[in-house]
């Protein structure tokens, strides 16, 4: 398949409404356990939001009640919107599809590399008070 694409980060204030988007052009759509990770310079990469191949959502405790992941199937396209923006929201976002059964947002077996997972360049968000 083609690389996942990010877009949609920017430099937004505190507050602020985002909503990034995750192209996955040549997927096969609902085949893969999609999610949204975010990292922060000197900390690890950690699972933000994702979509099973049921459509279900899973959320991080951290993050419920203010993100929201979505789809658009007729597009290939994931979806992260975040609400009510801080500057802890600010890093590296990723998008990935992960092909091992089952979906989930912890590191282990999931979330690895090629050619388990699939995980596009980044998009940076930074949040400015």
């Amino acid at each position: 398949p083609r690389p996942i694409e990010e877009s949609g980060g920017g430099s937004v204030q505190s507050g602020g409404r985002l909503r990034l988007s995750c192209a996955a052009s040549g997927y096969r759509w609902r085949s893969y356990c999609m999610a949204w990770f975010r990292r922060v310079p000197g900390k690890v990469r950690e699972g933000v939001a994702a979509l099973d191949r049921n459509g279900d959502t899973i959320y991080a405790d951290s993050e419920k009640g203010r993100v929201t992941v979505s789809e658009d199937r007729t597009k290939n396209t994931l979806y992260l919107q975040i609400d009510g923006l801080t500057a802890d929201d600010s890093g590296t976002y990723y998008c990935a599809a992960d092909t091992l059964p089952g979906c989930g947002l912890e590191m282990g077996p999931r979330w690895g590399g090629y050619p388990q997972t699939f995980w596009g360049q980044g998009t940076q968000v930074t949040v400015s008070s």
